[in-house]
């Protein structure tokens, strides 16, 4: 397994020696032979260029901008006149209320704040939820492509991945029928899928999720229902899965829409029996998320105004993109939401390592290899972010049109 997206080397082509490498080394997990996160590779490998006077700019990754003005202002009094400190495991119960008023304002779903679980970006959700769902050698669907984390927080915790493969002519979606034919081959213990999705953009229709809902209810399946995009959508608002099931664990965050990347904060909705669980866990693992996060999260529903002005840039960027990269011989599908194009590369290169490499070489432009998001197909597609400024988009697209003639 490579440990990185390309090799440093030095000049005769030999890998260095890593200075901090003791001898006998310390033995290693198992668990801890997941595979990289390719696109904070390419960020790290785009950021230190940039730290070098190289002009970059960044298509690997999905980060917002700064968050609305109002929750630096909530965090700055909030660090000026109360005690930065433990909150309660779950959450700030007035962050815990306004989540489930969202649920109510957004989508007329009725949730009750015990419910809500407050977590260090969804990233600790997943986990959590793993934990509480999951023993070792359970059985859990995900989608290819999909979001590379998944898979391999799932290994890191022993659970055995079922890939179910979607394809392009049927916009990347994950059916109930589909769940059902790998159910039949295996019993699947949980699926966990995404929508709008990641790399894709593609997102399920009430009436698919609605089927995948009851077909997990009626086998006994777990469903996570990944719901980071919720709010970035470019035609039909998206659906949650708590319309449809009362067993349904969701997860969401406030790193997209709400552009809080950086505070690390999201939360999962939960049946009520798993609620207890949760809890344990996080007392443990976390205590609980930092408190100047929640302080943030709580106002950030009320800048809608500038919330709505960002996803509108968001449609401008993903508008060039798809004017510009089919003349490029770069094949794409609309997305439905998110801020992702995946881009099909075939008529250039049947490798995305080599080419996302030699293309932020050449012109400065980061994007991520689909082998990232599917590790038997994704050799000939990459993924490009538009969550970032018009003028970084145009010019991206400038620089790889130059390179691509």
């Amino acid at each position: 397994m490579k440990t990185s997206w390309t090799r440093e080397t030095n000049k005769t082509g030999k890998m260095t020696k890593d200075p901090f490498m003791a001898s006998p080394r310390v033995p290693l997990s198992l668990r801890s032979n997941v595979a990289p996160f390719m696109a904070l590779d390419v960020l790290a490998s785009a950021t230190r260029r940039e730290r070098e006077g190289q002009d970059i700019v960044h298509l690997e990754i999905g980060e917002p901008g700064a968050p609305p003005r109002c929750v630096r202002q909530a965090a700055i009094a909030a660090l000026d006149g109360s005690k930065v400190g433990y909150t309660e495991a779950l959450g700030r119960p007035e962050l815990r209320a306004r989540i489930a008023r969202h649920y109510r304002d957004t989508h007329g779903v009725v949730v009750s704040a015990e419910r809500i679980a407050v977590t260090t970006g969804s990233s600790a959700g997943f986990a959590l939820a793993f934990l509480a769902l999951f023993d070792s050698g359970a059985h859990v669907a995900i989608a290819a492509p999909g979001y590379p984390a998944y898979r391999n927080i799932l290994e890191a915790l022993g659970i055995e991945t079922v890939t179910i493969e979607t394809a392009r002519e049927n916009r990347f979606i994950v059916t109930a029928a589909m769940i059902e034919a790998e159910h039949r081959k295996r019993k699947l213990d949980g699926i966990l899928l995404m929508s709008p999705a990641n790399p894709t953009g593609m997102m399920m229709s009430r009436a698919e999720l609605r089927s995948i809902c009851e077909t997990c209810d009626r086998l006994g399946i777990a469903f996570i229902s990944d719901e980071v995009y919720h709010g970035l959508t470019y035609g039909d608002a998206a659906e949650t899965a708590l319309k449809f099931s009362s067993n349904v664990i969701v997860a969401n965050s406030f790193s997209k829409y709400f552009c809080m990347t950086g505070w690390r904060i999201g939360w999962l909705v939960l049946p009520e029996h798993l609620v207890r669980p949760i809890e344990r866990l996080q007392q443990s693992l976390s205590i609980s998320v930092p408190f100047l996060s929640q302080i943030g999260a709580e106002v950030v529903f009320d800048a809608q105004d500038e919330l709505q002005a960002v996803l509108a840039g968001y449609a401008r960027n993903r508008e060039i993109l798809l004017n510009e990269l089919p003349g490029m011989g770069l094949d794409v599908l609309a997305s439905d939401g998110a801020f992702y194009l995946y881009a099909d590369i075939s008529r250039h290169s049947e490798d995305s390592l080599d080419f996302c490499a030699k293309l932020l070489d050449a012109t400065g432009v980061g994007t991520t290899p689909g082998l990232d998001f599917d590790r038997r197909r994704g050799h000939s597609a990459i993924r490009l972010s538009f969550a970032g400024p018009e003028r970084d988009i145009v010019e991206a697209m400038r620089r790889l049109k130059v390179w691509l003639r």
